[in-house]
């Protein structure tokens, strides 16, 4: 079977700048149609990758090539223009002195039918036919995304590069711009890498998130997957709040307040921590003094006071003091649910929803 080839591959990408590694031997490869969320913290290496494939950053070693072509590496660096890579910016750097055609119509090249007809075509899979002789300043920022988003895809380029360029837009409008983008950006055939440092947005819109920090790529999969099975603590603790209950892995069994966990794979005596987010912590209510009976799935609960709780649309966030060791841990619960500061619930611990990781040093 003829497996096909990636539309873009990047292999071993590294760049430094005054002795220190901003990217670090960066690889990724990208299907046709395909997005890839490039994910991750501020000043974490995402937009250097991205400039360097563009062809505006030069890397100090690796490999580019699209669609089999080498574009950058040892043997040839091809220019910007010649890579067939579309860019599309937070700003969206329109020219504010030129219409809405002549803006979309700007790297088109052939005779004034041919463009025309890829402008007209163009603006009405953007839902802005009619707006031709408009200029940006008359446009709203979700109509100057549409037009960038035009111009960006006119030439037909076999890669997109996109920097965070949602985030300029009201809430109420990108949900949908970013579902137009993408259905016209994979109608198109058009291999997708997308840098933003929104987890909620690289769910929503990568088919494999690459996450990364200090310059490498730490994990890189699926969105479920990278969600529910994140390489380290830190890389759960980037998609939502996470809770960390410390102990000692002896025999591949971790002692905790909430009973014993199987921490297989941790040296005896190693410290490890017990990660679960909010909305897996079970609450159940006081029964004089007791708490519900342990069971193999929730194991034993624990009891806690309730600090403060917020209700947050979709769910409550529940604040606890734990009897134990001063801990706090928080759980979410769906809809509304809001005791008063100082009512004593128990908490139990889903054992299939947690992760168990060696111990960072502080």
């Amino acid at each position: 079977m003829n497996v096909a080839q990636p539309r873009l591959q990047v292999q071993s990408l590294t760049r430094s700048f005054g002795g220190r590694a901003v990217v670090n031997a960066v690889s990724l490869e990208i299907a046709a149609g395909q997005v890839t969320c490039l994910l991750g913290p501020s000043g974490c290496g995402k937009s250097t990758t991205l400039r360097m494939i563009a062809g505006v950053e030069m890397p100090d070693s690796g490999r580019i090539v699209i669609d089999g072509q080498e574009v950058c590496g040892p043997a040839r660096i091809l220019p910007p223009e010649a890579r067939g890579v579309g860019l599309m910016f937070q700003d969206f750097a329109l020219f504010p002195h030129l219409t809405v055609a002549e803006n979309v119509g700007f790297g088109l090249r052939g005779d004034r039918t041919e463009r025309g007809r890829r402008i007209g075509e163009l603006l009405e899979k953007v839902n802005l036919s009619g707006y031709g002789e408009k200029h940006p300043h008359q446009l709203s920022g979700g109509e100057q995304q549409r037009v960038a988003l035009a111009r960006a895809l006119a030439p037909k380029p076999r890669v997109m590069l996109m920097d965070e360029p949602f985030s300029g837009l009201d809430n109420r409008l990108r949900d949908g711009i970013r579902d137009t983008t993408l259905e016209l950006l994979k109608a198109e055939g058009t291999a997708v890498l997308l840098v933003t440092h929104e987890p909620d947005e690289a769910m929503r819109m990568a088919d494999e998130i690459a996450l990364m920090r200090g310059g490498h790529i730490v994990q890189s999969g699926s969105p479920y997957n990278i969600y529910t099975r994140p390489a380290d603590r830190a890389a759960a603790a980037f998609f939502s709040d996470v809770n960390v209950i410390r102990g000692v892995s002896r025999g591949a069994l971790t002692q905790t307040p909430f009973g014993d966990f199987l921490t297989p794979g941790h040296a005896d005596g190693a410290d490890v921590e017990i990660v679960i987010r909010p909305q897996h912590l079970k609450i159940d209510f006081d029964r004089n003094g007791r708490g519900p009976n342990p069971t193999p799935l929730d194991g034993t609960p624990a009891r806690g006071t309730v600090l403060r709780s917020r209700f947050l649309g979709r769910e409550s966030l529940v604040e606890f003091a734990m009897d134990f060791e001063g801990a706090r841990l928080s759980a979410a619960v769906p809809g509304v649910f809001l005791p008063r500061p100082g009512t004593v619930l128990w908490l139990m611990i889903r054992r299939d929803r947690c992760f168990v990781f060696p111990a960072q040093r502080h």
